[in-house]
């Protein structure tokens, strides 16, 4: 996930407690960084104060929509401006939640969105693949196409970014087990191999030193 806050102590603070319940964790202190990082890589969760500097939360927030980027957006909203949740909503975030908050509070609403977001990535496509998490199948123009364990998850992993770039670390924590660090050519030993059976045209890019994404249109 990403935090976008401007008040450092809060975003660190915020961060290092979301990194100790298990989730990869990307800081931004301002709105363009925010929108760059969100641009560039894949998020689920976007954590995203209204009043930031450089680009506000608010722009941000009708910049990723209007990108149909995938990420649910928790809005974080001053508890002194009445209706500002409500307009939050309205611009496109998924939640929000009032400054001051409690870290359990932020826990109960990422569970919240995740839910909802485990729910809609049940069945992924990009072109003419698609994916089936429940029955872990995946089709290539309706060809079924049989797939280790790592290569699926992997290919979910890319599936879900929508066309985002993928870093190693990513599939390193989202594919592999908590407690394991598979290296670079560990992956990249998985995606030669799901390359291969997925055949071609070959759907993935490269991008060099940063990770994997799924090609563009």
């Amino acid at each position: 996930m990403l935090i976008a806050e401007d008040e450092t102590d809060l975003a660190d603070s915020v961060a290092e407690g979301l990194r100790a319940e298990r989730h990869v964790v990307e800081v931004a202190y301002d709105g363009a960084s925010a929108l760059s990082l969100a641009e560039a890589f894949s998020f689920d969760v976007i954590l995203l104060d209204r009043d930031l500097p450089l680009l506000s939360g608010d722009s941000v927030c009708r910049a990723l929509t209007a990108l149909r980027h995938p990420a649910r957006i928790i809005m974080v909203t001053a508890a002194s401006l009445p209706g500002a949740s409500v307009e939050g909503l309205d611009l496109g975030a998924d939640e929000y939640i009032t400054k001051p908050f409690g870290f359990d509070d932020l826990l109960a609403r990422l569970r919240a969105v995740e839910r909802r977001q485990a729910s809609a990535a049940l069945d992924l496509t990009w072109r003419d693949l698609s994916l089936d998490s429940a029955a872990r199948r995946v089709t290539r123009s309706g060809r079924p196409i049989e797939l280790a364990p790592k290569e699926f998850d992997c290919l979910r992993v890319l599936l879900a970014s929508a066309g985002r770039v993928v870093p190693f670390s990513e599939f390193a924590d989202r594919v592999w087990p908590v407690d394991s660090e598979p290296s670079r050519g560990a992956v990249k030993a998985v995606i030669h191999s799901l390359r291969r059976k997925l055949g071609q045209p070959d759907p993935l890019e490269t991008q060099h030193g940063l990770g994997y994404r799924l090609g563009q249109p």
